[in-house]
């Protein structure tokens, strides 16, 4: 998702199962103690389906649930943009990973299926840590409707494949375990899209906190529209490339500690869906 945004409020339109080994003291085999049933993998939360089974859309969290905040990375790469890697240009980012790691802030990745092809490794390390979660950004970045900021577009009849085919792709890199949350190419959609969507049973994760990271370069104006936006319970949207945000790890340097020191804590959106899902 990435939009170009001037500093103004933004409203657009992701065991060890410990088996204990020993032989018995008595001389007679014993009846193995009867084993507890596997509890099944809990399903993330998602929101129930809105008016006629439309996509439920998630904006933010709940505003009186205590101060949470949910950092948002898109980490974009268009189908038609293979050229462009090949040639040098970076999509990834790896140093602001490594950022969200070293200050232990949990992160929500909103990935597309091509960025997973062209870096299939950093999508499986990034997949398998469990400070973070990787969402569905589409597998092509082309918009769900017309006129979203020059984004070439999807046809109708291949909304559905496309969410799928970037499932596909996170399987096909090592992510084990992709959330069931979309997020809009260009926060773009409509109520044929989110119809259309309905059959594959995501939440639609929007925002309400913009960064402007998205072709900036001042680190400090990207922090501060970060610092005056965020209220409890925020989804900020941040961007993880390089080429196209190549500020955002040093106002990430800026924002986490700051947001700390007024007393927040950083969630992932799981989180935040499932308080809200709660409060209903």
């Amino acid at each position: 998702m990435t939009i170009r945004v001037r500093r103004v409020a933004a409203a657009c339109a992701l065991g060890a199962a410990l088996t204990a080994c020993g032989a018995p003291s008595a001389p007679h085999a014993t009846r193995p103690a009867p084993t507890a049933p596997t509890a099944a993998p809990s399903r993330p939360p998602t929101l129930a389906p809105g008016p006629a089974g439309l996509t439920p859309v998630f904006k933010n969290g709940p505003r009186a649930d205590g101060k949470t905040v949910a950092l948002t990375f898109d980490a974009d790469m268009t189908a038609d943009e293979g050229p462009r890697a090949a040639a040098g240009e970076h999509f990834d980012n790896p140093q602001l990973i490594a950022t969200l790691r070293r200050l232990k802030v949990p992160a929500t990745v909103f990935m597309t299926g091509r960025w997973a092809d062209e870096y299939p490794a950093e999508a499986r390390a990034i997949g398998r840590d469990p400070q973070f979660e990787i969402a569905n950004h589409s597998y092509s970045h082309y918009a769900f409707t017309g006129d979203c900021y020059g984004l070439p577009t999807v046809a109708p009849d291949r909304m559905k494949a496309d969410v799928e085919r970037a499932y596909t792709a996170f399987k096909k890199a090592g992510v084990p375990n992709a959330m069931p949350y979309f997020r809009f190419p260009g926060g773009c959609y409509d109520r044929k899209a989110l119809k259309t969507l309905s059959a594959v049973g995501v939440t639609a994760v929007q925002w309400d906190v913009v960064s402007g990271d998205a072709f900036a370069t001042d680190s400090d104006a990207v922090a501060q529209q970060v610092l005056e936006g965020v209220k409890p319970g925020s989804v900020v949207v941040m961007h993880c490339t390089r080429s196209a945000a190549p500020a955002t790890e040093r106002a990430v340097r800026v924002i986490v500690p700051e947001l700390r020191k007024k007393g927040y804590r950083f969630v992932k959106v799981s989180e935040l869906i499932g308080a809200a899902d709660r409060h209903h």
